[in-house]
């Protein structure tokens, strides 16, 4: 099997999983304490790169592992995992496959649609030659367009980029230089109100940006080319109604 047959074989089991009236429900937190270490996380789709569960002070966290990261490989079973986020629409979001080769992302199965709210996760980088990135991904699209909120270790910044249309460029670069020492835990937030966006490190705000149209749609986590860092605690908290 090819690799585009299997990435057109990755985008409609999600959807079944997870259906738009489960969206902007209660909060959430995700964890890996139940996840076999070695294996892909039970709860995100690995959609490009290598993610697996691993042990770090003796609990479970996710890793995404850049030490394979190698030009134009998606993550394995790729087609079947678009399938299972976007059902028929998935070929639209297959179109763009070579140009997620770059940036590893793992979409969380459960939360159909985010809109307003705040996410979070803790992430720790622990080593990485060209890049040493974690971020949160928000605002994914069928299509594969998707928004992401990114700390940079090699540029020590807060980020906000996009991605349309099979092509990625920078939003908005946080003016504060903030470096973090390898092997740290910290926390990344989003807060969205609409389409106006906030991000904060470690509790202190790094940027804020009215995107084009209101937040909607898919999250996960976001990494770069051979990033390895840890994931921990993802939190998904809708706005009170």
């Amino acid at each position: 099997m090819t690799t585009l047959s299997r990435f057109c074989a990755a985008a409609a089991m999600l959807a079944a999983l997870a259906s738009p009236a489960s969206a902007q429900s209660a909060a959430r937190t995700f964890d890996f304490t139940r996840d076999a270490v070695g294996r892909e996380p039970a709860q995100f789709l690995p959609m490009v790169g290598t993610w697996v569960v691993t042990k770090d002070e003796g609990r479970n966290v996710l890793l995404v592992d850049g030490r394979v990261w190698k030009k134009g490989q998606p993550a394995g079973g790729l087609a079947d995992k678009a399938r299972a986020i976007y059902g028929a629409e998935h070929e639209e979001f297959l179109d763009n496959v070579k140009q997620f080769a770059y940036f590893p992302i793992a979409v969380n199965k459960d939360v159909a649609n985010f809109e307003d709210g705040d996410l979070s996760v803790k992430f720790k980088m622990i080593g990485g030659t060209l890049d040493r990135c974690a971020g949160i991904l928000f605002n994914v699209k069928p299509n594969g367009d998707w928004l992401t909120v990114r700390f940079n270790g090699t540029e020590d910044n807060v980020t906000l980029w996009k991605f349309v249309n099979g092509k990625r460029s920078m939003v908005l670069r946080g003016r504060k230089s903030v470096p973090l020492e390898l092997g740290t835990w910290n926390d990344l937030r989003v807060t969205i109100k609409g389409a106006h966006i906030t991000a904060y490190l470690n509790g202190d705000q790094m940027l804020e940006y009215d995107w084009t149209d209101a937040i909607s749609g898919k999250v996960g986590l976001w990494s770069k080319t051979d990033s390895m860092s840890e994931f921990d605690a993802f939190s998904v908290i809708p706005a009170k109604r």
